[in-house]
């Protein structure tokens, strides 16, 4: 199994990639090649003692020049081995180069094991019994210490006892006295048992090497997942401290809160209440904690609609926002409310609790009637006498009534133009008002949207005259029908091919063009006006909005027209927007639908 030490969550163990298993070879191999060569020390000291032992044993023989030479290579040998294994201590990367040292110990065992065949081939000839009985003490001895020193590979072991055992087999054979030559097969005999005993402690060594390298690893695995507890149980710890505080925000937020807020179960009773809950509703906590808020803040006649969106809040697990409801109190006056309810949804996807915040709206909603009323009579009062105003300026300024001084017309007529923007004024407030109100009526029906722009474009020629601005429609209108009110359409249009005639330079063409966009049709007018600013973008369409007042001031305009623009737009199943033109200038534009 593999861990990440940055993973802050445990993951289960991957298989065993296809590479583990010669990396797992290899590290084996380096495993037997540490365990071979720290023997090596012993086996050298070891030599020596024969080596030693030997040389004084055999000094008196006739062969003692013989003797000291053999000695003199032997002793040479081992001191090779002796800096073969110098050498490896020394190498930083004798782990890789694990499998090149063992063959260079084979070697070493192959040499070490040649010389005590010689010693047992040159000497066994003589006729002394106590040197015939020394050279087989040597020999024994020297194949049964192998076992310990090559224990951790049988095929060194066997390469090492080999020719030890094959001179001395073959002068036992050859030897004059027939007990000797019965006793020759009992050698082969013992190096093949020294062998097989030294292939099972290969065998014990390979799996204790493998048990090693598993608890390493399971070791270091488990100080990684402890690492990772320990990570773990620390951001568990701050996890939690933040989640205490996060709740003693909570609760200190809920209980001074100026909006009333429930915590409820899912059967609808009072689990927590803020004191603002209780001062709206007239209750004390502790009367509405456990009780079903259906049964308490709800008429008879209502409860049916309310358990109906409490059920539909249950099933679907999706907030309910701006529901409005006239509750009663306590003290038995009707108050009318804004209830949001948001559910708190746990893992296993089941409510637990649902959160009411409840706004007492009474006040907002009769001071909105107020101001409706307000609008609406203060607009009609003022139209009445205002229309009779612009109609007496009129006949004046027709002359109807007589001629008059040049100094009283220019006055009347700057009269009736002020009078008229009054009037457009209060036009565009009662229109704004019907809007919001939702008490403008569209008669939606199927028309050519070309017609109503060639209309708009004739009844408003004469009004971009006075600004010296020429109007016209752009390429081939489209004639596809779309669905909407030909009197609210027509005042769309006549807004905005109005303004960007009042916003152009002096001999521009206002363009209109209408396309088919897919399922839509698209009606754009463009004008080469000097564009809108980009801090004013946010609010073209918001009532009263006016990038420049001086040209507004110049120009004429309530800042009221492309608010209306947008609401009738959308009552009629478009939207409206605008963009920068090309070289300068402002295009506004309409998506309809077009009629199925």
């Amino acid at each position: 199994m593999r861990s990440t030490a940055t993973a802050s969550q445990s993951t289960p163990a991957p298989a065993p990639a296809a590479g583990d298993a010669p990396l797992e070879a290899r590290q084996l191999t380096a495993d037997r090649a540490a365990q071979l060569y720290s023997q090596l020390p012993a086996g050298i000291v070891a030599s020596v003692v024969l080596i030693v032992v030997a040389v004084y044993a055999l000094r008196g023989s006739n062969y003692t020049w013989v003797v000291y030479g053999w000695s003199a290579v032997a002793l040479a040998v081992t001191a090779v081995r002796a800096v073969l294994g110098w050498l490896y201590q020394r190498d930083r990367d004798r782990d890789d180069k694990a499998e090149r040292w063992i063959r260079w110990l084979a070697v070493g065992a192959l040499a070490s094991g040649t010389l005590w065949g010689v010693l047992a081939s040159l000497f066994f000839e003589l006729q002394n019994d106590l040197e015939h009985l020394f050279i087989l003490m040597v020999l024994g001895g020297v194949l049964v210490g192998g076992i310990a020193m090559y224990a951790a590979s049988w095929s060194i072991y066997a390469v090492y006892g080999a020719p030890v055992v094959l001179p001395f087999t073959y002068g036992l054979m050859t030897h004059e006295l027939e007990l000797l030559r019965v006793f020759s097969p009992l050698v082969p005999m013992f190096y093949a048992a020294c062998v097989g005993v030294a292939y099972r402690l290969n065998t014990l060594f390979l799996s204790g090497f493998r048990a090693r390298r598993s608890f390493r690893k399971l070791n270091t695995e488990y100080v990684i997942l402890n690492q990772r507890l320990e990570r773990q149980l620390e951001e568990l710890a701050q996890s939690h401290q933040q989640v205490e505080e996060s709740g003693r925000k909570l609760a200190l937020f809920v209980e001074r809160s100026p909006v009333a807020v429930f915590e409820l179960d899912p059967r609808g009773r009072a689990l927590h209440v803020n004191p603002a809950a209780e001062a709206l509703f007239g209750y004390a906590g502790n009367e509405l904690d456990g009780h079903a808020i259906a049964d308490l803040l709800f008429s008879p006649e209502r409860r049916p609609d309310v358990l109906a969106n409490w059920r539909t809040l249950l099933r679907d697990r999706a907030p309910i926002t701006r529901l409005r409801e006239t509750t009663p109190r306590r003290d038995g006056q009707n108050i009318v409310c804004e209830w949001s309810l948001t559910p708190l949804v746990n893992a296993q996807g089941r409510v637990i609790s649902v959160i009411a915040q409840v706004r007492d709206v009474t006040q907002q909603l009769e001071a909105e009637r107020l101001k409706q009323e307000f609008t609406s009579t203060l607009s009609h009062e003022l139209r009445t006498p205002l229309t009779a105003i612009l109609g007496a300026l009129q006949l004046v300024n027709s002359g109807a009534l007589g001629s008059a001084s040049p100094e009283i017309q220019e006055l009347t007529a700057v009269a009736e133009r002020n009078g008229q923007r009054l009037l457009d004024l209060i036009n565009d407030l009662l229109d704004l008002e019907k809007v919001e109100s939702g008490k403008l009526a569209v008669e939606l029906q199927a028309m050519r949207l070309d017609e109503l722009v060639h209309e708009a474009l004739t009844l408003n020629r004469a009004f971009a005259a006075r600004y010296k601005v020429h109007l016209e429609a752009a390429g081939r209108l489209c004639d596809s029908l779309v669905r909407v009110d030909r009197r609210r359409m027509l005042q769309v249009l006549t807004n905005l091919v109005s303004n960007a005639a009042k916003f152009s330079p002096e001999g521009a063409v206002v363009e209109v063009t209408l396309e088919e966009r897919g399922r839509q049709v698209r009606l754009a007018v463009h004008d080469r006006g000097a564009g809108i600013p980009a801090a004013f973008r946010s609010r073209v369409f918001t009532r009263f909005s006016q990038a420049d007042m001086s040209l507004t001031r110049e120009k004429g305009g309530t800042g009221l027209g492309l608010a209306i623009c947008k609401r009738m737009v959308e009552l009629m199943g478009g939207r409206i927007g605008f963009d920068d033109r090309e070289g300068g200038g402002t295009t506004f534009w309409i998506d309809l639908p077009k009629d199925a």
